[in-house]
């Protein structure tokens, strides 16, 4: 079955040329230019990824990212800004997008960033697991099931985005291990692309922001200065 993708753009010229390069990669691309339109076209059908433009005439896409990332939590996402507005790339990510794409953006790299969307989505749908993999990590009273996609943490549930969650899977097959936020976008993400520290930036954070108790000082995914991140196995017990 062909993946679906949602493009919700008010600048036609913009919609149609990213629907193009989408047929390019074998997907089916529909068109809002609305943001109401949009976010009631993304709440009714199911689609494999949803790239939202940050400036609408009618809505906010960070409100409809808001919306749409509570009600469907597991939808990817993927914002589209301006190349000066950096406040609206990082509310963006704290408000549940996957990642974002700065305008103008490399057609290349476009198609690139979606391809690896849709491997994570696909990899989130896939039932079978691997037999050499381990289907539930569990690390003091942390605990995530790579099969069922869920994480709990002292018996209570956390809900993740899908993203989110790959990250945590990530860091949990790895604990203590230190990784740059360029080895964490290259493991992830499936990229790596310079000016993009913001998505693993922000998608830290909101893992904080569920797992720790005091986000100003965390025990669980911490920062080693000048390194990187890490999983601290202690701090999850």
């Amino acid at each position: 079955m062909t993946d679906k993708i949602l493009i919700i753009e008010d600048e036609q010229d913009i919609a149609e040329l990213v629907a193009v390069h989408m047929h390019e990669l074998g997907l089916t691309p529909d068109k809002c230019h609305t943001g109401k339109l949009g976010l009631a076209e993304a709440l009714s059908q199911d689609y494999q990824l949803v790239i939202l433009d940050v400036m609408l005439p009618d809505m906010s896409g960070l409100d409809i990212c808001r919306q749409l990332r509570e009600a469907k939590p597991l939808q990817a996402i993927m914002m589209l800004t301006s190349r000066s507005s950096e406040t609206d790339r990082v509310l963006g990510l704290e408000l549940g997008a996957d990642d974002y794409m700065a305008k103008p953006f490399s057609v290349r790299e476009l198609q690139a960033r979606v391809r690896a969307q849709l491997r994570r989505v696909h990899s989130l749908q896939s039932i079978a697991i691997p037999t050499q993999a381990k289907a539930v990590t569990c690390i003091g009273n942390l605990t995530v099931d790579h099969q069922c996609h869920k994480v709990t943490y002292q018996d209570t549930a956390i809900d993740l985005t899908s993203t989110e969650f790959e990250l945590l899977s990530f860091l949990g097959k790895h604990p203590d291990q230190v990784f740059s936020r360029s080895q964490l976008l290259d493991s992830v993400w499936g990229y790596h692309h310079s000016g993009y520290e913001h998505t693993v930036n922000s998608h830290i954070n909101r893992l904080r922001n569920k797992l720790e108790k005091d986000v100003t000082q965390p025990q669980i995914i911490q920062t080693v200065w000048g390194v990187g991140y890490k999983l601290n196995s202690a701090g999850v017990h």
